[in-house]
C-alpha cells in the first residue's frame, strides 16, 4: 500500500492535449557521420589509420623509430630477393629439365614418326619391285618401320596436350595407318599374281603417304620443335627481377652500414655484415649459375639440336628419294609432269623429277651438317654419307640410261640388285646399297649429336641445381642478420 506523506500535495496529472513540438530528426541514411566526442568532452577521436600515420611520422623523428623502419625495409628486401630468386630459378630449372627429358625426346620421336613412315614406304616399293621374289629382309624392314611408327605415335599421343593441334594430327595418322597398310597388302597380292593392278594400288598407297600421312607427321614434328624452342627460351631467359632485387638489397645494406658508421664511428655491424655476405653470395651464385646454365643450354642447342634437325631432314630427303627412285620403275612412265628447261616445256617422269629434287635437298642438308659439325666424330659420318650419295647418283644415272633404252631388267638390277651380266655389268652394284650406307652414316651421326646434346644440356641443368633452395635459405639467414644487426643498435637506447 502506498502512503502519501503528510503535508504534501498529491502529484498532479499530466496535462491534457498535445505535447511540445519535437523537431524532425534526420534518418541514419541521410545523416552524415559525426566523429564521436571524446569521453572528456574534448575534440572528436581520429581514425585508426590517421593515428597510425601520425605515430609512424612521430617515430621517424627519433633514431630508434628510424632504425626500426630501416630494419623492416632491409629484411623485406632480402626476403623478397631470396623469394624471387628461388621462384625464377626454379622455373628455369624446370624448363631445362623439360628440354632434357621432355620436349627434345618428343621432338626426336616426332622425327622418327616421319622417318619410319617414309622408310616403310620405301621398303614397300622395294619389295614390290622384287615381285614374287620379295626378300625376307625387305618384308621385315617394312613391318619393323610400321611398328616403330605406331609406337612413336603412341608416345606422341600420350605427350600431346588435350585439344592441341598435335593430338588431332596424331589421331588422323592413327586412322590413316591401317588404310595405308591395306593398300600395300592389296598391291602385294596383285603383284604376286602378276596383275598390273598391283602397281596402281602401290601408287595409290604412295599418294596417301606423300599427300596425307607425311604432311601430318611433318606438322607434328614442327609442333614439337616449336615446343622445344619455347622450353629453351624459358630456360635461358635472364632473371632480371631477381638480379634487380639483389642489387637493391645489397645497396640498402651497404647504405645502412655507412649510416651506422657515420653515427657511431663503428666500422662493422656483425648482423648487417652477415646479411650483406648472404645476399652477395646469392647474387653471385645466381649470376654465375645462370650464366653457366645458359652457356650449356645454348651449346646443346647449337651443337646438338640444330645438328639433329639437319640430320633428320637429310635422312627424310634420302628416304623420300629412294622411294621415288623405286616408283620410277614401278610406274614405267605412267605419271608425268611438265617442267621448264631453258624456257621450253619438257615432259618428264614425275617420280624421277621428284628424285632429283630430293637428292638436291639431301646434298644441301649434308653440306650444312658437315659445316656445323664441331668435331671429327660428328664430321666423319657426314663425309661418308656425302661420298656414298655421289656414288648413288652415278649408279642412278646408269640405271636411268638402261631404262630409257628399253633394258628394264638391267635398270631393275641396278636399283634393287642382281647378278652382273655381259648386258648389265653394273647389276651387282645397286643403288640400294648406296642408300643403305647413306642411311647408316646419318644414323651414326645422329647418335653422336644426340650424345653431345645430352652432355651439354645436363651440364646446363646441373648448374642450376640447388640454387632455388640455397637462395631461400640464405635469404632467411640474411633477413635474420639484418634484424639482429638493427636490434643490436636499438639495444643501446634501452
Amino acid at each position: 500500500m502506498t502512503y502519501t506523506p503528510e503535508g504534501s500535495a498529491p502529484p498532479s496529472a499530466p496535462p491534457a492535449g498535445p505535447g511540445p513540438a519535437v523537431p524532425p530528426q534526420a534518418t541514419h541514411a541521410s545523416r552524415p557521420p559525426v566523429p564521436s566526442p571524446a569521453p572528456d568532452g574534448g575534440p572528436p577521436r581520429r581514425t585508426a589509420f590517421a593515428e597510425g600515420v601520425d605515430q609512424l611520422r612521430a617515430a621517424a623523428t627519433t633514431e630508434p623509430g628510424r632504425l626500426r623502419i630501416i630494419g623492416a625495409v632491409l629484411a623485406l628486401l632480402v626476403v623478397a630477393f631470396g623469394s624471387v630468386t628461388a621462384w625464377q630459378m626454379n622455373d628455369r630449372s624446370t624448363a631445362a629439365d623439360d628440354v632434357l627429358h621432355g620436349s627434345q625426346p618428343l621432338s626426336s620421336a616426332a622425327a622418327r614418326i616421319y622417318s619410319s613412315l617414309a622408310d616403310a614406304n620405301t621398303a614397300a616399293s622395294s619389295g614390290f619391285l622384287a615381285g614374287g621374289q620379295e626378300t625376307k629382309e625387305s618384308r621385315e624392314r617394312y613391318e619393323r618401320e610400321i611398328r616403330e611408327a605406331a609406337d612413336n605415335l603412341a608416345v606422341a599421343a600420350a605427350a600431346s596436350e588435350a585439344g592441341s593441334d598435335s593430338e588431332e594430327r596424331v589421331a588422323k595418322l592413327n586412322a590413316l595407318l591401317p588404310e595405308y597398310k591395306g593398300l600395300v597388302e592389296r598391291a602385294r597380292a596383285n603383284n604376286r599374281l602378276g596383275y598390273p593392278l598391283g602397281g596402281a594400288y602401290l601408287r595409290y598407297a604412295n599418294d596417301k603417304m606423300q599427300d596425307a600421312m607425311l604432311p601430318e607427321a611433318k606438322r607434328i614434328y614442327d609442333n614439337e620443335n616449336q615446343r622445344l624452342r619455347d622450353d629453351y627460351a624459358d630456360a635461358t631467359s635472364y632473371p632480371w627481377a631477381a638480379i634487380t632485387l639483389g642489387v637493391l638489397a645489397i645497396g640498402g645494406l651497404g647504405w645502412a652500414q655507412r649510416r651506422n658508421y657515420q653515427r657511431t664511428n663503428r666500422v662493422l655491424n656483425h648482423g648487417l655484415v652477415a646479411a650483406t655476405a648472404a645476399s652477395t653470395v646469392v647474387l653471385l651464385w645466381l649470376v654465375a649459375g645462370h650464366t653457366v646454365a645458359r652457356s650449356g643450354l645454348n651449346d646443346s642447342y647449337d651443337n646438338g639440336v640444330q645438328s639433329l634437325t639437319v640430320l633428320n631432314d637429310a635422312r627424310i630427303a634420302s628416304l623420300t628419294a629412294r622411294g621415288n627412285e623405286n616408283l620410277t620403275l614401278i610406274s614405267r612412265g605412267a605419271q608425268t609432269v611438265t617442267i621448264k628447261v631453258k624456257g621450253e616445256d619438257v615432259v618428264v617422269d614425275e617420280f624421277d623429277h621428284d628424285f632429283t629434287t630430293d637428292m638436291t635437298e639431301l646434298k644441301s642438308r649434308l653440306a650444312t651438317a658437315e659445316k656445323i659439325a664441331d668435331d671429327d666424330s660428328g664430321e666423319k659420318p657426314v663425309q661418308a654419307a656425302v661420298a656414298n650419295m655421289k656414288v648413288w647418283l652415278e649408279r642412278h644415272e646408269s640405271a636411268r640410261d638402261a631404262d630409257e633404252t628399253g633394258d628394264y631388267q638391267c635398270a631393275l638390277d641396278q636399283v634393287i640388285g642382281g647378278e652382273a651380266t655381259a648386258e648389265c655389268p653394273q647389276g651387282d652394284k645397286p643403288t640400294g646399297e648406296c642408300f643403305d650406307k647413306v642411311d647408316e652414316n646419318l644414323d651414326s651421326a645422329s647418335k653422336h649429336e644426340e650424345n653431345e646434346f645430352k652432355l651439354a644440356a645436363q651440364g646446363g641443368r646441373n648448374a642450376m641445381l640447388g640454387l632455388p633452395v640455397g637462395a631461400a635459405v640464405l635469404a632467411v639467414l640474411g633477413a635474420a642478420g639484418a634484424v639482429l644487426g638493427i636490434g643490436r643498435r636499438l639495444s643501446e637506447y634501452r
